[in-house]
Order: C-alpha cells, then structure tokens, then sequence
C-alpha cells in the first residue's frame, strides 16, 4: 500500500493514538518513518514495538531507523521471550520489554 493511502486512512480515523507492530517496523524504517513522520503532522500519538532494544536502534548505521524513532512518542523494545512471558504486564508481553517514553529520552540523548 502506498504511503500516501496509509496517511489518508489513518488520517480519517478520529482516534488520537497509532501503533507500529508486527513484521518488525524497523525493517522498513525508511517507508515507516514517512508514514510517521506525515502523522506525527496530524497530531497523532505514535507508539512502536520492536524486537530491537533502544540501544540497537541508536546504535543503528542506518539512519532510517534512528530517524523514525524522532517521530515516535513511545518505543516497547526488546523480542518477546517465552520464558519472560508475564501476563500482568501492560502493554507488553514479557518482563524483558521495556516501555520507553521517547519524548523524554530525545531532551537526554543526543544520539537520535
């Protein structure tokens, strides 16, 4: 689908907030991040899950992928692990993953 039908679908939904999941959104950092980056324009919310940890992402010779994260609010990072797996847990599924506010990390970090 091309980004620019993805921006007007989501667009003409009233809901505030967008999650990036599932096939690994960091795959396709460049296509993801113009997505994000015209949303982010909206004023939406924008929240994705990555099997990467934050300091793979920064750590990344791929600026795609450090790019996105500048238009992202939050980031659960980390694979999800069977062994770590924890019900009670919200918004994640194992003890490992973490919840990252990114809009607090950008004012603390300078790497991205």
């Amino acid at each position: 689908m091309p980004v620019e039908d993805v921006v007007a679908e989501v667009a003409g939904n009233p809901l505030t907030d967008v999650t990036f999941s599932g096939g690994e959104p960091f795959f396709q950092a460049q296509e993801v991040c113009e997505v994000a980056k015209r949303l982010k324009a909206l004023g939406k919310n924008i929240w994705v899950y990555s099997g990467y940890t934050f300091e793979q992402l920064i750590a990344s010779d791929d600026p795609c992928k450090r790019e996105l994260l500048r238009y992202c609010d939050v980031l659960v990072d980390g694979p999800f692990l069977l062994a770590e797996r924890d019900l009670t847990l919200s918004f994640r599924g194992s003890r490992n993953q973490r919840i990252i506010d990114l809009t607090t990390k950008r004012g603390m970090e300078r790497s991205f």
